[in-house]
């Protein structure tokens, strides 16, 4: 798998990753199980999306001293774009989680540990995922074809059916916890499972955690395939998706309050994936330059916000 990234920047990389996780534990330990409230979240968020420009500042500096401005440019908006596409749809993950939350009646204060927990399984998960499909289009350039018609369609799905809210009971891996494992029925503080009897119980914060990270999983599907259509470079791919997947939790507490006033962003990341579907197919044909594609992505998430703050939801219309 070539790429602009040698074995030093892949380890500094992953050492930050592990170090921005061990960061968050300790923090959470320290604090202890508390509600996360607006101005925590909002710190939290502007230090996650801070250290993304940062990273995409040392990443230009590095690759205009080695490699020339040309390519550091080009790199430096591939990440980008490639930032700004993993952030908006995983914004849907949102949705998603406030879901799970209200579902299992999750208390405030252990809403913050099932996310941090949730998104370190869903970082590695990432990972693998992401080094996979680099080492499949590496080999099998069509594949991005095929990832091509596999965003459109979804696309497509996701604005019929937009309205629709998943059915929390039809997951397979919450079927399957429920046959498998013995789950109590309560809530044990921060423990995730227990022996009681000679037996390990798991609590529902175990089972909310899993869901977190399988979830988080399943709309990596249609994003892992998305940034592809901006760069093959593996590099770029790992970054931008982990440095949006890391402010995950951050921006759950930030947004899931405000939700239901964007309804119609759903909309928005249906039209970001049916565009960069497109994109996908029509390579051969008509190259869309990264600036191009960057801004596209922009204005469609920017009209969605706007239009459904000045268009708020139907009296009756569910907000969550």
């Amino acid at each position: 798998m070539d790429g602009i990234a040698n074995v030093w920047m892949w380890a500094g990389f992953a050492a930050f990753v592990v170090i921005a996780i061990a960061i968050d534990l300790v923090s959470l330990d320290r604090r202890g199980a508390h509600v996360v409230g607006v101005r925590e979240a909002l710190s939290w968020s502007a230090l996650w999306v801070g250290l993304a420009l940062a990273f995409a500042g040392l990443l230009w500096l590095w690759l205009d001293y080695s490699s020339g401005r040309e390519l550091a440019t080009l790199k430096t908006t591939e990440f980008l774009t490639g930032y700004l596409i993993e952030k908006s749809l995983s914004v849907d993950n949102i949705f998603v989680f406030l879901m799970l939350f209200t579902a299992f009646a999750v208390p405030p204060p252990q809403q913050k540990r099932a996310l941090i927990l949730g998104v370190i399984g869903a970082v590695l998960l990432r990972a693998v995922m992401i080094l996979i499909g680099a080492w499949l289009v590496a080999r099998f350039h069509w594949l991005l074809y095929l990832f091509g018609a596999f965003l459109l369609l979804t696309g497509g799905k996701m604005l019929f059916a937009a309205e629709h809210e998943p059915d929390l009971e039809k997951n397979p891996v919450l079927r399957w916890m429920r046959r498998h494992l013995a789950i109590t029925p309560a809530f044990h503080g921060d423990r995730l499972w227990l022996r009681e009897g000679g037996l390990r119980q798991y609590t529902p914060l175990f089972v909310v955690v899993m869901l977190i990270a399988v979830t988080d999983v399943i709309f990596a599907v249609d994003s892992i395939p998305a940034i592809f259509a901006i760069t093959t470079d593996p590099f770029i791919v790992m970054t931008s998706n982990l440095f949006a997947v890391l402010g995950l939790r951050a921006l759950y507490f930030l947004l899931a309050d405000l939700a239901g006033r964007f309804h119609l962003l759903k909309y928005g990341l249906a039209f970001v994936l049916v565009f960069i579907g497109s994109k996908m197919l029509i390579v051969e044909w008509v190259k869309i330059p990264v600036f191009a594609a960057l801004a596209v992505v922009a204005i469609i998430i920017a009209i969605a916000v706007v239009a459904s703050l000045l268009r708020p939801p139907a009296e009756g219309q569910s907000k969550e």
